[in-house]
């Protein structure tokens, strides 16, 4: 009761899964995947175990293709799941069994697939692949751009509840010590899609960082901008120096590696993040 799209960017080296359902935290259930070895979306009566099972297979060297095969081959409800994969090489399979509830259907091209089950109409898959193909960026970025697609295509036709994304690559994670790059998940929301896409964007501001041409220098207007907002915070006192104001600031905002510690400049994102959210 779910759709999806599994895919991966070799070049990036990243493998995700994004999914929406009419469902309660479709995030727990649906999208599995591993650096370096494929991912997996599993729904419809999801199966669960096709996750890690799948991965495994995948990352002892089957292609998508044969993994599916293995996986289905066991099990005896196999015509009431659907299933996507994507492996470490970009190979990709779709399946929709002959119990999937109308409309149900997939497709698959070079590192992706998408599937669907209980659709509004059959034109919501080719608008998640149209979206997929056409989109630039990262593969969070593709990922979630089509899903919004097969959303406003119609989507789940019983309505919206949930939806997540799931990305991963090698060091992806956060300060680089696993491979978990992109974990959201709305698991309860009257529009889920939409706000999946503003925990992207909370993500991109918070860990993600500008090249040094898009700093901000703290002088000038800059400079007077982040000396209010330390004054109204009570971060700035006469006791205080600007930067160890600054840091305290910086550090309770969660900003520490988009600001120069010494108080010099500040990543034009987060300057204006901040104007927005404290200068009245």
């Amino acid at each position: 009761m779910t759709f999806s799209i599994v895919a991966c960017d070799l070049k990036e080296n990243s493998w995700g899964v994004a999914v929406a359902s009419k469902f309660p935290a479709v995030g727990a259930v649906v999208p599995w995947a591993i650096a370096g070895a494929g991912a997996v979306a599993t729904q419809s009566f999801a199966n669960t175990s096709f996750g890690p099972r799948g991965l495994e297979m995948m990352a002892a060297g089957l292609s998508a293709d044969e993994t599916l095969a293995k996986l289905l081959m066991d099990d005896p409800d196999r015509e009431l799941r659907q299933i996507g994969l994507v492996d470490a090489k970009g190979k990709a399979a779709t399946f929709t069994g002959s119990g999937c509830f109308p409309w149900a259907g997939g497709v698959k091209g070079k590192g992706y697939a998408i599937q669907g089950n209980i659709l509004a109409s059959a034109k919501v898959i080719p608008a998640m692949e149209k979206k997929f193909l056409a989109t630039k960026g990262d593969l969070p970025s593709r990922l979630h751009a089509a899903l919004l697609a097969g959303d406003r295509a119609g989507g789940d036709k019983r309505g919206r509840q949930s939806a997540a994304i799931y990305v991963v690559k090698p060091n992806g994670g956060y300060g680089g010590y696993v491979d978990r790059w992109i974990d959201y998940r709305v698991d309860d929301h009257e529009d889920p899609v939409p706000r999946l896409g503003e925990l992207l964007e909370l993500h991109r501001l918070y860990f993600e960082k500008s090249p040094e041409s898009d700093r901000t220098a703290l002088k000038g207007k800059s400079l007077e901008q982040i000396t209010g907002i330390l004054k109204r915070t009570g971060h700035l006192k006469k006791t205080t120096s600007f930067v160890d104001a600054f840091n305290a600031f910086i550090g309770n905002e969660n900003f520490e590696e988009r600001a120069d510690p010494n108080g010099q400049w500040i990543d034009k994102p987060v300057l204006k993040y901040l104007v927005k959210k404290f200068v009245k």
